[in-house]
């Protein structure tokens, strides 16, 4: 059983890789620091394959699915991705389109090149990391919130195409709320509440597609509180909420 995993130096990335070693699969780890990636190929108990690579650069996003696609990717984890914090006129557009590629761009290409493929086998899981930013619009991240939104509602759809198609691969979103990871230093922004531990939500979202078929994947009780009552709630309600919440993360 085979694995690819994007954004798998750090985080949850790492944490699914060390937890899918435990069950003996063979990873394919992706990142862009060869650095992290060799301490990660000597240190983990399975055979690791690690491809450097650029996500948010569209060729190099085809280039690794032609480099993986022999090898009959069983697990495919797009988990590489980035935040930015600031109102949407200070922001830097570049930066934002970086973004927009590695979290939207890399995870349609990746997703839709592979499905192809486990299709054609009639067998494989797909786990899309977005977050609970995808549940709603985010003021002062909100490029962010929008490209998880994507993902989410992707994912979403393609799961249902496949249940109409009977087809046993399983396509799962995982959508954390604060993940104790790097993710914040990147973004900007500093915790506004307690976050999750990273290995505890890598297992839990591996165990969620795997054994129990999962389709929305959400960590801790917390969270699964919000997405149930949040629908209960106005948008505007929604927007004031979370431009608060974002308000209190400015470092």
């Amino acid at each position: 059983m085979k694995a690819l995993i994007t954004g798998a130096s750090s985080g949850i990335g790492l944490d699914i890789a060390r937890y899918l070693a435990t069950k003996k699969y063979e990873l394919i780890l992706v990142a862009r620091n060869r650095e992290k990636l060799e301490k990660i190929q000597e240190a983990l108990p399975t055979k690791v394959t690690i491809i450097v690579a650029d996500l948010s650069n569209e060729q190099k996003v085809k280039e690794l699915y032609v480099l993986t696609k022999k090898e009959n990717i069983d697990i495919l984890i797009n988990n590489a991705g980035f935040g930015m914090f600031g109102e949407f006129t200070t922001t830097e557009l570049q930066q934002e389109l970086d973004m927009i590629n590695t979290n939207i761009k890399a995870v349609h290409i990746l997703t839709k090149s592979f499905l192809k493929d486990m299709e054609k086998r009639n067998s494989g899981y797909i786990l899309n990391v977005a977050s609970s930013a995808a549940f709603q619009p985010g003021p002062l991240m909100s490029t962010y919130y929008a490209t998880k939104s994507y993902v989410y509602q992707l994912s979403k759809a393609l799961w249902y195409e496949q249940k109409k198609k009977k087809s046993n691969v399983q396509i799962s979103v995982l959508c954390p709320g604060p993940v104790d990871t790097n993710f914040n230093n990147v973004a900007g922004v500093k915790f506004g509440v307690k976050p999750l531990k990273s290995t505890y939500v890598a297992k839990y979202a591996i165990d969620q597609m795997i054994d129990k078929k999962k389709m929305l994947i959400i960590p801790g009780f917390k969270m699964k509180c919000a997405k149930f009552f949040g629908r209960f709630l106005s948008d505007k309600f929604l927007l004031r909420c979370a431009y608060r919440i974002q308000k209190k993360k400015a470092k």
